[in-house]
């Protein structure tokens, strides 16, 4: 650019980046990571009810303020200044776990969840050995990422911790609870008895049976990972993300189930809102008990 005399000055970067600007992006960025790890952690529970709700909420009072409706704008103002209290009250304890979250050591935690997942493999290689020798047939879903309420509400619940011998008991031929499928959730048996999406692919030979198409069912609509026994042959067949794992070992399930449920060792450098968002996330998550 040109001063007044007609020399060339270089161009100033500062006025058009300045350090407020920089505050204000951080910002918006902050924010927008928050919205979106809550979203990613309550995807497939009633919580993302709520949340839509809230939404929905917002939206109205935008809208009834920029028309000009003084009425419904102020009944918005009274609903989200009375909701605001009324969410602190009923969800006090999702709160109080957030925050503990918060202060919870990262790489303990992750060494105590990785105890607790070592503890379910090994049970889930009792039961699946068990009833693999005895052609006892089983359908085990186990709830990664993205929630199974929908599926879990299907069957009966447990809430039970995982052994062996219970996962056993529940697929002993015709006992009450052996027909459907086994959820896990935050290592517990969440439900037995449940019942799964069957898939419609072409794809799955026509050898196998429901629990096979249901295991595949489960893993084509969410991120679950499912283990069946064959009651014809005693296979044991691994799905997730709709690949179906046919015939596998004894170590080739047992080294999948580590890599996949067993978290690794290295010490994460989460930020302090992730760590308070992922803790009131998984309250949702894991139910509110009465």
């Amino acid at each position: 650019m040109k001063d007044q005399g007609g020399i060339f000055m270089p161009f100033d970067w500062s006025n058009l980046i300045t350090t407020q600007h920089l505050i204000n992006l951080l910002d918006v960025a902050v924010v927008w990571y928050a919205i979106y790890k809550l979203m990613m952690l309550l995807r497939g529970t009633k919580a993302v009810q709520l949340f839509k709700g809230i939404v929905v909420i917002v939206i109205i009072k935008l809208l009834s303020w920029y028309i000009g409706l003084s009425t419904v704008s102020w009944i918005m103002d009274q609903v989200i200044n009375w909701g605001i209290i009324a969410i602190i009250i009923i969800f006090q304890p999702e709160i109080r776990r957030g925050l503990e979250h918060l202060g919870r050591g990262t790489f303990v935690h992750n060494r105590k969840q990785g105890a607790e997942e070592e503890k379910m493999v090994k049970a889930l290689d009792q039961a699946i050995q068990y009833m693999s020798k005895r052609r006892i047939g089983a359908l085990i879903t186990i709830q990664m990422n993205t929630g199974l309420e929908d599926y879990i509400e299907t069957g009966i619940k447990l809430d039970a911790d995982i052994t062996g011998a219970l996962l056993i008991n529940i697929f002993i031929p015709n006992t009450p609870l052996h027909d459907g499928a086994v959820i896990i959730k935050d290592n517990k048996i969440a439900v037995a008895a449940a019942y799964l999406p069957l898939s419609e692919s072409n794809l799955i030979p026509k050898a196998l049976g429901t629990r096979h198409r249901a295991a595949v069912g489960i893993s084509e609509v969410t991120d679950a990972l499912t283990i069946v026994v064959s009651e014809e042959t005693g296979g044991v067949t691994i799905t997730k993300n709709s690949e179906l794992l046919r015939d596998l070992t004894q170590n080739d399930y047992l080294k999948l189930l580590r890599n996949e449920l067993i978290p690794k060792q290295e010490v994460k450098n989460d930020n302090i809102l992730t760590k308070f968002v992922d803790g009131f996330a998984k309250s949702f998550k894991g139910g509110r008990k009465h």
